[in-house]
């Protein structure tokens, strides 16, 4: 079996090792822009075999936090360019994490100040960041049209290949943690009644199309998934037979032979073994590469690599405070504990500034 500290071949991206960067949100962007500091975060953490880069929205009302970005504009597409320049110069390989939160936003923060969108009219009760340290509830969203749903897939294409002009080595679609497409897909937030309600095969109806276009036209090897199948996160609730609706996804994916699949075990943040869930059979119905999620530590991941259970780990809030993370898990060195009032908004404090553990010792 191989360790977690081997090489890999994902699709069609090699990984120097089997220590991935999980998504991070960060609110430091610039009108939904990277910046100079983006540039250099990502640079210090070009040790992970692969990096997945903060949630980043495919169109202008796909936000739902301040100061996030976007991959839709011009702008955005050469300032990403920066961030995966450098990057690659730094030996790493970065893949963007493709996103649209639904009825996870703010009419502030939406464009002309409309309703959210989602695959229903029900708000979530839950809360966002409408600014740095202003934390309010959610608006309450419209329900897409059936006639509005291509568009939306479109928006998703155009965004995979606004990546690629970006340069970056894939693209991860969040289909996780209650957002837009976790919406459509579980019944507990889902009520349509057209194609995309209903039964199982209508709910992932949208997810197995937006997978399916992003494929054809970036390649599949570049194409991948964030699933979260029992995660409470965003005031989704549980699907009515979450083991059956996600065994459905990838049994339909399947085909696509996606680059891989990255699973978010159990609760996001929280215990993995909130809901009974066998993510042995969701990896044996998928068949391609499966990244492991959700609070492993050193031993943990070692032991999912070790044991076959997982192709590899993504690790996140670890990343931000140790950027040469990947060293410390093989040397077994200590970790830096993160700053937490930093982790959303603000600018080098708690970002660029946490030196690598020889920095530290020297």
């Amino acid at each position: 079996m191989p360790t977690l500290f081997d090489p890999a071949r994902f699709g069609d991206i090699e990984l120097a090792n089997r220590v991935v960067m999980a998504p991070l949100t960060r609110n430091r962007a610039t009108r939904q822009t990277p910046n100079t500091l983006h540039v250099e975060y990502y640079r210090q953490r070009a040790g992970a075999g692969l990096i997945l880069t903060e949630a980043t929205q495919i169109r202008p009302d796909g936000q739902g936090y301040f100061d996030t970005p976007g991959i839709h504009s011009p702008e955005q597409i050469a300032a990403w360019k920066q961030v995966t320049d450098a990057v690659h110069a730094a030996g790493g390989k970065i893949v963007v994490q493709l996103w649209h939160v639904g009825r996870i936003s703010l009419k502030s923060l939406q464009p002309g100040g409309q309703q959210p969108v989602s695959s229903t009219a029900r708000a979530a009760k839950t809360r966002t960041y409408a600014a740095y340290g202003e934390l309010v509830p959610t608006d309450e969203p419209r329900a897409l049209r059936t006639d509005e749903i291509p568009a939306l897939i479109a928006d998703y294409v155009q965004a995979a290949k606004n990546a690629m002009l970006a340069g970056f080595d894939g693209v991860e679609v969040h289909g996780a943690n209650g957002y837009l497409l976790d919406q459509f897909l579980r019944d507990s937030a889902n009520d349509r009644t057209d194609a995309y309600g209903g039964s199982i095969e209508n709910r992932a109806r949208l997810l197995v199309e937006v997978m399916t276009a992003i494929a054809a036209a970036i390649g599949p090897g570049r194409t991948a998934l964030r699933l979260s199948p029992v995660t409470p996160s965003n005031d989704i609730g549980q699907d009515s037979d979450p083991q059956a609706l996600f065994n459905h996804v990838a049994d339909r994916l399947a085909p696509l032979k996606l680059a891989f699949l990255e699973v978010v075990e159990g609760a996001t943040g929280g215990a993995r073994d909130n809901v009974p869930f066998d993510y042995a059979e969701l990896r044996r119905r998928f068949g391609g590469p499966y990244i492991a999620n959700n609070g492993y530590d050193r031993a943990a991941a070692l032991d999912a690599v070790a044991s076959g259970r997982a192709d590899a780990v993504s690790i996140g809030r670890p990343f931000i405070a140790n950027p040469d993370l990947v060293e410390r898990l093989r040397e077994d060195l200590p970790l830096t504990q993160p700053q937490k009032d930093t982790f959303y908004g603000g600018g080098v404090t708690g970002y660029t500034d946490y030196p690598t553990a020889r920095q530290a010792y020297a």
